[in-house]
């Protein structure tokens, strides 16, 4: 254990909201963060751009200091009070300083008007929920859900069609796996071309008084779009915040323009950039004009896959970090998971209607559901080998492991506060998910060595993610 007693940790956030929240910010810490867990934080006081506090160990010693201030950028301090305090205490002070900036940046986002845009293309309205379309879930990454939908379908099947069912549905599933780029593409808003690369997003954070006299409809609001696309982009070729504020005050909102949050993203060369990383030709890229941060791949080769990103991931994150994301995803390529994953279905499939079925007496097929219960345990955890091993391969190919960390504590700090008790830890575990726990992710990038050593990414993540899951009991 590290005695860290005189060495401060000191580091700076840039805020993903307007400059003159920034004292909300710590009001926000004040009255809400950081009071609803009294027994680890305690000597609070607020300043003018400022807070302080204590944080107590679980044997209830005051152990730490924070002093998080600034009022253009966010800088905190964290300085240990007693000897020996450890590294992963120090850390964990880190994580709550930007858990409680990312919580905050996630109430501004939930009171803000949002808008995005693609250049010659139909207004597309937003949507705020983190559901995919049904075809994205079916055909994006591992593709579970895929085969979840074939097996269903073969027992209903089975005693119609007989023994040949099996091999019939694995052909008919191996042709979606093969196409499954075209039916992904199928479900985009916007499409993604060299010609035609860029997003435009507008945020403006509204306050009490903007939320009181703004009482627009879904219409308004798509009209409210429209316009200002036609005096900006269409005539400008670019977002500016004074014919925006023009376009708003017609609405009734009297807004400020410097809170005004343009962006302007050229997508096909963010994406490229990391394809030429990897050796790859540009894949197809779609995106889906939804405000929940999301990134994925699919395809059963680097040369026929395709990316689709949501509008909100370019909100959310910058251009390293959507450069790792997009790593992540190229990692999916890389190994041809989706087709990996199919021929694990088709061993289990094959192993269940050809031996399992025909084992268990017709008195006790009530054993069935538990066998298939296993299953599909057993293959979501094995998907947690793939996910681990695409976080290794964009360390590897794009060289900032912590970055993605970075992004992945922006995406996840819901599941990190969570997980911070050892129940939920193990719950992420055990769940239908073939993501490995955020935490668990997060911490294993961050203290990631020298990721060009990792000579078999698959077999070092399947030996990290079945040692972490034993550890969390």
């Amino acid at each position: 254990m590290s005695n860290l007693s005189e060495t401060p940790l000191s580091f700076n956030i840039v805020p993903e909201f307007p400059k003159d929240y920034i004292g909300k910010f710590y009001e926000f810490m004040y009255h809400y963060f950081l009071p609803q867990n009294p027994t680890r934080f305690t000597d609070i006081s607020i300043g003018n751009f400022s807070i302080s506090y204590s944080v107590v160990s679980d044997s209830g010693q005051k152990i730490l200091r924070v002093q998080v201030s600034g009022d253009e950028s966010i800088n905190a301090v964290i300085t240990p009070l007693i000897p020996d305090v450890s590294e992963k205490e120090v850390s964990e002070a880190k994580e709550d300083v930007d858990i409680a900036e990312d919580t905050f940046e996630d109430q501004v986002r939930k009171n803000s008007l949002f808008f995005a845009w693609r250049e010659g293309e139909s207004v597309v309205p937003e949507k705020v929920s983190a559901e995919q379309k049904p075809l994205q879930r079916l055909f994006l990454e591992t593709q579970i859900l895929l085969m979840l939908a074939f097996m269903a379908v073969g027992l209903v099947l089975w005693y119609f069609i007989g023994p040949l069912l099996p091999i019939v549905l694995l052909a008919i599933q191996f042709v979606f796996v093969l196409y499954s780029n075209k039916i992904v593409a199928r479900t985009a808003d916007w499409r993604i071309t060299q010609k035609n690369p860029f997003i435009h997003i507008l945020q403006y954070p509204m306050s009490l008084q903007d939320q009181g006299s703004a009482k627009l409809s879904k219409e308004d609001l798509v009209k409210l779009k429209q316009e200002i696309y036609k005096v900006t982009i269409a005539e400008k070729g670019e977002l500016d915040s004074q014919s925006a504020q023009t376009v708003f005050s017609k609405y009734g909102i009297d807004c400020k323009k410097e809170d005004f949050m343009p962006r302007k993203v050229d997508v096909y060369e963010l994406v490229k950039k990391v394809a030429d990383k990897f050796g790859y030709k540009v894949p197809e890229i779609i995106i889906s004009n939804t405000l929940a941060p999301n990134a994925a791949a699919s395809g059963p080769s680097p040369s026929r896959g395709i990316v689709s990103i949501t509008t909100g991931a370019f909100v959310q994150l910058n251009d390293e970090e959507l450069e790792s994301v997009l790593g992540h995803e190229f990692g999916h390529l890389k190994g041809r998971d989706p087709l990996c994953l199919y021929a694990l279905s088709a061993v289990q499939y094959l192993f269940y209607y050809y031996v399992i079925l025909g084992l268990v007496p017709a008195d006790a097929y009530f054993l069935l559901p538990i066998y298939l219960f296993i299953l599909l345990s057993i293959t979501y955890f094995i998907s947690k080998f793939f996910e681990a091993r695409a976080d290794i391969v964009s360390a590897k190919v794009i060289g900032q492991p912590k970055v993605l960390a970075d992004s992945l504590e922006k995406i996840g700090f819901q599941r990190l506060l969570f997980e911070r008790e050892p129940a939920g830890r193990v719950m992420d575990w055990l769940t239908w998910d073939p993501h490995p726990p955020i935490y668990f992710r997060i911490a294993r990038l961050r203290n990631l060595g020298d990721p060009s050593k990792i000579k078999s990414p698959f077999l070092y993540s399947a030996k990290d993610v079945t040692k972490g899951f034993l550890e969390s009991f």
